[in-house]
């Protein structure tokens, strides 16, 4: 005579696999958060290139603007219909209580801060024989110490790795006798990228893009700007595209520090 025969609750005998066990919780790690990249004067030009290809390549957006709050908010819905977050954020970069506010504000965003693109700039024509105290140092303050400033605040927040761009120009070696204190800026701000570099390595990479012809300012000449893109080898503006590519390429080859990557069609050949 066999054992007794004890009755299984059919669903539980479908379901329960052969030598099952109380599952015990996990510790399931939180997913890391999205990271955030800061690109000033990223509302318009080369800083919404710059915001778009690095919101196509994953990361959050602090959409840093002055005076053009319609085109941030253009740029941030640009921003938005990709899938990622975007945050505009308006500053006078000149004005050293206004960054550490803007700085204040990127710690209140869920997103660890990776990447800061130093993008905005102004290029005020001008004689240096006549030049105004007032025109040189505000120019300085908005393309050299607001860089300047910015990284610094920047690297403090980067303990676990980021990357910081410098927007130079591919003239910052010329003396362009029209932009004076554009093209001192911007030979300092070629300096200052090596300074950082060597400042806040291994942790933080800095380099900067000098790019050529890309875009004509709104004060240029349309007949002055076919004059200087017809005299480069490479005889054309540089597309959008090929400005963001170096943008990619400095933040994925993690062995370059301290260089500027000059995209300009061969203009400094000349």
């Amino acid at each position: 005579m066999g054992w007794p025969r004890r009755e299984a609750n059919s669903l539980s005998a479908m379901t329960q696999p052969p030598f099952a066990h109380p599952v015990e919780e996990q510790n399931v790690a939180p997913p890391s958060p999205r990271p955030l990249a800061l690109v000033t004067g990223a509302a318009r030009r080369l800083g919404r290139v710059l915001a778009l290809t690095l919101a196509q390549r994953g990361y959050a957006i602090a959409l840093h603007y002055y005076h053009s709050g319609q085109a941030a908010q253009d740029t941030a819905a640009a921003i938005r219909a990709l899938g990622l977050p975007a945050y505009p954020l308006q500053a006078d970069l000149r004005a050293t209580a206004e960054i550490e506010a803007l700085f204040a504000a990127l710690d209140g965003l869920p997103h660890p801060l990776k990447v800061l693109v130093n993008s905005a700039a102004v290029m005020a024509r001008a004689d240096v024989r006549t030049v105004s105290t007032e025109e040189w140092n505000a120019t300085l303050a908005l393309n050299l110490t607001a860089p300047f400033l910015c990284a610094r605040r920047a690297a403090e927040r980067m303990s676990q790795g980021g990357l910081i761009v410098n927007v130079t120009d591919a003239g910052a070696r010329r003396a362009w006798s029209g932009f004076p204190a554009y093209i001192v800026s911007k030979a300092g701000l070629e300096a200052l990228t090596r300074l950082l570099a060597r400042a806040y390595a291994p942790t933080v990479r800095v380099n900067a893009i000098a790019p050529g012809l890309v875009l004509p300012s709104e004060e240029m000449p349309a007949e002055e700007w076919q004059r200087l893109v017809a005299r480069l080898p490479i005889p054309r503006p540089a597309r959008e595209s090929e400005i963001a590519s170096a943008l990619e390429f400095l933040l994925t080859n993690e062995y370059l520090t301290g260089q500027t990557l000059t995209v300009d069609g061969g203009y400094s050949l000349l």
